[in-house]
């Protein structure tokens, strides 16, 4: 069944049981194509990928959404957001749901944690997109939004919380608290060095915006650091993917198509 698009939201996904808690999740494509999990980031949902999903589908790439507690159509959860949390439901997932070794596609804070799971479960990953992602603190670029954010401007509160009304089963008086919980995180995490990732094998396509929110250092660390990551600059872009999707929709389905890079060295 094909995602029924309404305004920014994806309709048509089910509700699954992860690890004991509620999740919604929208799955779809070719049961015999590559296993693809679309990870979203904070104050996002899996219409974060409405841009990906139709190219995506075309491709005949099976698809998993899922919406973190919180997030989207899923119920929130009793404590904190933590990275930790995230990455230990993310693998219940995979093996509850997708039940097979899969592609990883994370956006933002989702990046970190397709990384994370690369790194603790190599054997539930084929591939991996890292896209627009810092993996600490000294990795993000000062960024309007994200100040606006933790400075609470009314005008991004009030636009944060017409996105979680409009999907939430938790109803509009729980959004203070899915804000402040988001808030705290934001605050502290992701907070992981770079270096402790230097035996994640899985090929990795590393997407930075050259007007991002991620130091294009921070970015040629990651890629240096991963044995087999290559790195892409989408020109004049700051909110991927959904700002150049015809840039971004292409490289990630040839990457996750293509066969692994081959090293020439000259004799």
């Amino acid at each position: 069944m094909r995602p029924v698009h309404v305004g920014d939201r994806i309709d048509g996904g089910t509700y699954v049981d992860v690890a004991g808690q509620t999740l919604w999740h929208f799955s779809d494509g070719n049961p015999q194509g590559a296993p693809t999990v679309l990870l979203h980031g904070i104050f996002a949902s899996a219409a974060s990928w409405g841009a990906q999903v139709p190219d995506f589908l075309d491709a005949g790439l099976r698809l998993f959404l899922p919406e973190r507690p919180g997030h989207g159509h899923s119920p929130d959860v009793d404590g904190d957001f933590t990275c930790a949390s995230i990455v230990a439901r993310t693998i219940a997932y995979l093996e509850s749901v997708v039940g097979r070794p899969a592609n990883l596609v994370g956006w933002a804070d989702g990046a970190a944690i397709a990384l994370v799971v690369a790194r603790d479960r190599p054997d539930l990953v084929n591939r991996l997109v890292y896209v627009g992602g810092y993996l600490n603190s000294g990795g993000r670029q000062t960024d309007r939004f994200v100040e606006l954010v933790l400075n609470r401007n009314p005008t991004t509160v009030e636009y944060l919380r017409t996105h979680h009304d409009a999907t939430s089963p938790d109803g509009p008086e729980h959004f203070s608290v899915v804000y402040d919980k988001t808030i705290r995180m934001l605050s502290t995490e992701p907070d992981y060095a770079v270096a402790d990732f230097a035996d994640v094998r899985a090929p990795t396509l590393v997407v930075v915006a050259d007007r991002g929110l991620v130091r294009m250092e921070h970015a040629l660390d990651i890629v240096r650091t991963l044995p087999n990551a290559r790195l892409a600059v989408l020109p004049g872009t700051h909110i991927l993917p959904v700002e150049a999707p015809e840039l971004f929709n292409p490289l990630v389905l040839s990457f996750l198509a293509a066969d692994p890079p081959t090293e020439w060295l000259p004799e």
